[in-house]
């Protein structure tokens, strides 16, 4: 008997299961029971009192009565959540394999585990993205770290409506439902799963909410499963709960590129990182191409500075050998193509820009670049189309487009493409941009805003049609970085745009202005030998160009005051001075900005010479004219107010320490810690607290 319950353990056992073991642990129970019985009574043999086995003769039933519901004992201990026992491993349809090499978002597959358990936020979430940001790989690792969790998980590529139905035909037979018409598979197939409860869909690349209404569970069918829909398209936030996908984080790039390829250094990793925009699907590309030809990171990072639209179309991904990020938007721009042929030749113009906020109102204005935007419901609708598919973001007033979307566009553009667009684009940035910098309040911010762009526009040599426009343009950006202090910048800019301006001849205005400005940056950078000859050309030039009274000719006498002094010609430098300051009076006024320039280069001037007592007076006017113009914080007041403080402090005025840390704070602002002309403002207050 002993040898019979052994075999049905293990045969039981063998079999497998939580419910089979403990079955097993039932008879094990009863065999102890019946083993030591028999111990029991062998050993009674020798003793007065009857064995356990006559009273069991005697009295049979009882005994059953009370066996058998401690044998049950082991099952009714079972939890309650283990009665129902669940397959180890889920049946799946189409789940691509997973990614071995997946990076990062462990923080978005927490939050989008979290929507799809609560119940308030529903069992249907969309993750929307750039195109080549990582939303199918997303869905893909999330249905591989929870996939016990589920007993059926489903893979349907929505990105054709027409072919989901055949799909979902292909999924029913998975699901053993035969002879299921087209307009009852959805609805049978979703009622089928209520059997696999819970089952997880992923619906991958899906357009709008109305293209999938038919393939998406409603009502009691959706409250059995989860469904995910990866998409570009907005407009889902009425249907589901969305998680909006950013690019990787710099941490994340710099991860995966120093994992992927070896011998890749965290620096090199973090620059490739920064040309690729930290693009998910840029930088599987770039790892695969490095892995490919073997290419040393440094090599690879030089060709993708030097061309960035030939290297997004070469390099492969392992499980998607067809996918390159060249032509990641193509089928995108051939649907505006037919829809919205104004929002193709909007993005065309986006392209050649810096992938920074371009301000929307670069496209109106008097001559609009598009047609549209002289209309704003279609204006809106243009801009919206490139929102809605994914292909730009809008950011308030302005538009957002990343830098592989605006690479991708320029390689695809025809051949005159981006010559035309420069041209146009020349146009409007010279009538957005202050060419008053210096006189303008408003000027600076602005030209931050506008900078990025300007530079984009002009890095290249220029078509002839905007040769002149793209000078001027370069002069005016380096004027304005030598308004803030950006003076290495600069300096080849306004080289460029004297080349320029040299080459196209019959320019003698615009070549003295670009003269004057490149005077300055050298004066700045500590150069006035170098400076000194410019701007005595530049005066040349315009003496015989503009009229005598020109204020042009008085920044020209200004400049070259200011440089003298530094070469030590005081004398010659004092009616300079002067007379730029009688000439800015005579055409602006008193109070004007400029006359602020030529107050402080005559007191200068006076402080060379030792005249103190003729400088002061004239600082002071300067600084009461900026403080008046410009916001507390502006470079120009800090300049004012440390020349003061040295004025005052050779008056020995105690204030002067006060004024000197002001200004020393503002450079310290506006121009970091480390700039050369802030050391030198905190050199001169610690001077002047000894």
């Amino acid at each position: 008997m002993l040898a019979s319950a052994v075999a049905v353990a293990v045969a039981v056992t063998t079999r497998g299961g939580a419910m089979r073991r403990r079955l097993v642990g039932a008879v094990a129970g009863l065999l102890v029971l019946f083993v030591g019985s028999l111990a029991f009574n062998a050993a009674s043999g020798h003793s007065r009192w009857p064995g356990p086995l006559d009273f069991v003769r005697v009295h049979p039933w009882l005994v059953l009565l009370f066996l058998i519901p401690l044998a049950l004992v082991p099952l009714l201990q079972q939890p309650r959540g283990e009665r129902t026992p669940r397959p180890t491993t889920p049946a799946t349809y189409r789940l691509p394999p997973r990614n071995t090499h997946f990076t990062g978002r462990d923080a978005t597959l927490r939050e989008l585990r979290r929507r799809l358990t609560s119940a308030g936020d529903g069992a249907i979430q969309v993750v929307h993205g750039l195109g080549g940001v990582g939303k199918t790989q997303l869905a893909v690792e999330y249905a591989y770290r929870h996939l016990p969790k589920y007993r059926f998980v489903g893979f349907i590529d929505a990105e054709d409506p027409d072919l989901m139905a055949s799909q979902f035909t292909s999924l029913a037979r998975e699901l053993e439902l035969v002879e299921v018409g087209s307009d009852q598979v959805v609805p049978r197939v979703y009622g089928k799963l209520r059997d696999r409860r819970p089952w997880l869909i992923i619906f991958d690349n899906g357009e709008k909410p109305g293209t999938l209404v038919r393939a998406l569970p409603s009502g009691d069918l959706a409250s059995n499963g989860h469904v995910v829909v990866t998409t570009r398209m907005s407009g889902w936030s009425s249907r589901a709960g969305v998680v909006d996908l950013e690019v990787f984080t710099r941490q994340e790039s710099v991860e995966l590129l120093v994992r992927r390829v070896p011998g890749t250094t965290a620096e090199t990793a973090d620059r490739i990182a920064e040309q690729l925009g930290d693009l998910p699907l840029a930088l599987e590309q770039a790892a695969g191409y490095m892995s490919y030809n073997q290419t040393a990171p440094g090599e690879y990072l030089a060709l993708l500075t030097s061309r960035l639209e030939e290297m997004i179309a070469r390099g492969e991904l392992t499980d998607r050998p067809t996918v390159v990020v060249a032509t990641l938007w193509r089928l995108s721009v051939r649907r505006l193509e037919r829809e919205q042929p104004e929002a193709v030749r909007l993005l065309e113009l986006c392209a050649m820009l810096a992938p920074e906020p371009i301000p929307l109102s670069l496209f109106g204005g008097p001559d609009p670049l598009i047609t549209a935007a002289a209309d704003p419901l279609a204006w809106d609708t243009t801009v919206g189309a490139l929102a809605g598919l994914g292909l730009a973001r809008r950011d308030g007033s302005s538009l957002v487009l990343h830098r592989l979307v605006q690479a991708a566009i320029r390689a695809a553009m025809p051949d005159d493409g981006p010559a035309n667009a420069r041209v146009r684009l020349c146009g409007a940035l010279l009538a957005a941009v202050p060419h008053d910098i210096h006189g303008d309040p408003d000027a600076r911010p602005r030209w931050h805003g506008l900078l990025p762009h300007v530079l984009a526009v002009t890095k290249d040599d220029p078509p002839a049609e905007c040769a002149a426009q793209t000078a001027v343009l370069l002069r005016l950006a380096a004027e304005f970085l030598v308004q803030i202090g950006d003076h290495g910048v600069a300096l080849p800019l306004c080289e460029r745009a004297l080349a320029l301006d040299e080459a196209l001849g019959g320019r003698d205005a615009e070549i003295g202005f670009d003269l004057i400005v490149l005077a300055q940056i050298h004066r700045d950078l500590g150069a006035p030998r170098t400076a000194r000859p410019l701007v005595e050309r530049a005066l040349r030039l315009h003496e015989s160009c503009l009229p005598a009274e020109s204020p042009a000719i008085a920044t020209d006498l200004a400049t070259l005051a200011r440089t003298l002094c530094l070469l030590g010609e005081h004398e010659a430098a004092l009616p300079l001075a002067e007379r730029a300051l009688h000439i800015d009076e005579a055409a602006y006024g008193p109070d004007n900005p400029y006359v602020s320039f030529d107050l402080i280069a005559l007191a200068t001037v006076h402080l060379d010479l030792g005249d103190t007592a003729k400088a002061e007076p004239l600082i002071s006017r300067a600084l009461r004219i900026r403080e008046a113009l410009y916001v507390p914080d502006h470079l120009y007041i800090g300049y004012a107010l440390l020349l003061k403080a040295q004025a005052l402090h050779t008056l020995d005025d105690p204030s002067a320490v006060d004024l000197a840390s002001r200004g020393a704070q503002i450079l310290r602002t506006r121009l970091g810690a480390t700039h050369p002309k802030t050391e030198d403002a905190l050199t001169l207050v610690d001077r002047l607290k000894r």
